[in-house]
């Protein structure tokens, strides 16, 4: 070892400082640098923020409000004045609201769980197409995909009582006109169909996206030790999927709760009001009768019964798949 390489490689050598000094800036000039950057994609991203603020968190708050004032309607529009309590009291003790949540949550708990159970099962046949799985991934996505007012329409050309396809198909059967709009059970067993028909895809592509993600040595070791075919989805299959289903439930759930277009094209929330879910009433009260406060209180309650239920939701299908994940 030569002189030169000795001095270089001790410790209190100057050489031996200058080569470590440039690590230590290094690390300085690249948090000054990740600032920077986080600074900038901030810079970048606050024109985006700045319209889900307006178009969003603006109107949430602003129904809040109205929801907690006094709200005059005058010829030249609406002005708010105090701070009352009353309008949710209105709310709360009118029993057209109370019949509005029970359909609501009835509706969102039964459809759900038929999208649920529909939506694997097609998921487990589309896992195990080898050739154009893409096509009826493709034709079922065409259903989701369109715009709900439109396939309410289609819907309700399906189910009129004159000249409608269901009609033209039990007319000969029963002998006279089927209109399945016409009484309170049939016309929400007739709207949960048409939106069970929209929604399951969906449901049907996430459930396929968390099978095709799922370990194969789990499944394979469970074959091998002898388990069959129900054996494996209920054992090992379904517990690893629960936190896809977990998703698939909440997006379903936040969509059944603000149920408005199906019913309001469908059947305007009749007949009378056995198929009014909340958000057709919380219009209705709000537009039709002009009362905005009350109305301001049904969506802002609304709103909060999904929020609240989403956390319940998820604080125990969290602990469900923790103590699934310790079982395996």
């Amino acid at each position: 070892m030569t002189a030169t390489e000795v001095d270089a490689a001790a410790p209190g050598s100057g050489r031996g400082r200058s080569s470590r000094a440039p690590r230590g800036g290094r690390g300085a000039a690249g948090k000054v640098m990740r600032r920077r950057q986080a600074r900038l994609g901030w810079l970048f991203a606050s024109p985006a923020l700045l319209v889900v603020a307006v178009v969003m968190i603006f109107p949430i708050v602003f129904s809040v409000i109205m929801s907690l004032s006094n709200v005059d309607v005058t010829a030249s529009g609406f002005h708010l004045s105090g701070t009352t309590g009353a309008n949710y009291s209105t709310v709360f003790n009118a029993p057209r609201w109370r019949h509005a949540l029970y359909f609501t949550l009835v509706y969102t708990v039964c459809t759900v769980i038929v999208e649920m159970v529909l939506g694997t099962l097609v998921a487990l046949v589309l896992e195990r197409l080898k050739g154009g799985r893409g096509w009826m991934m493709a034709l079922l996505l065409l259903p989701w995909a369109m715009i709900t007012v439109i396939s309410a329409e289609l819907w309700g050309y399906i189910y009129n009582g004159v000249y409608g396809v269901l009609n033209a198909a039990l007319h000969p059967l029963v002998g006279h006109d089927v209109n399945v709009l016409g009484t309170s059970l049939e016309a929400t067993v007739a709207m949960a169909v048409a939106d069970i028909w929209k929604t399951t895809p969906f449901v049907a592509i996430i459930v396929l996206a968390g099978l095709v993600m799922l370990p194969s040595d789990v499944i394979e070791a469970a074959r091998i030790d002898g388990a069959n075919a129900w054996t494996i989805f209920w054992r090992v299959r379904l517990p690893l999927l629960r936190p896809v289903l977990a998703i698939a439930v909440m997006f379903r759930i936040l969509q059944a709760f603000g149920l408005f277009d199906l019913p309001f094209v469908l059947t305007n929330g009749g007949p009378g009001t056995s198929t009014e879910s909340l958000a057709v009433l919380g219009w209705r009260v709000m537009f039709n009768d002009l009362k905005f406060g009350p109305g301001a209180a049904v969506a802002t309650s609304t709103t909060a019964l999904v929020l609240i239920g989403c956390l319940i939701f998820l604080r125990v299908f969290r602990s469900q798949v923790d103590e699934g994940e310790a079982g395996i």
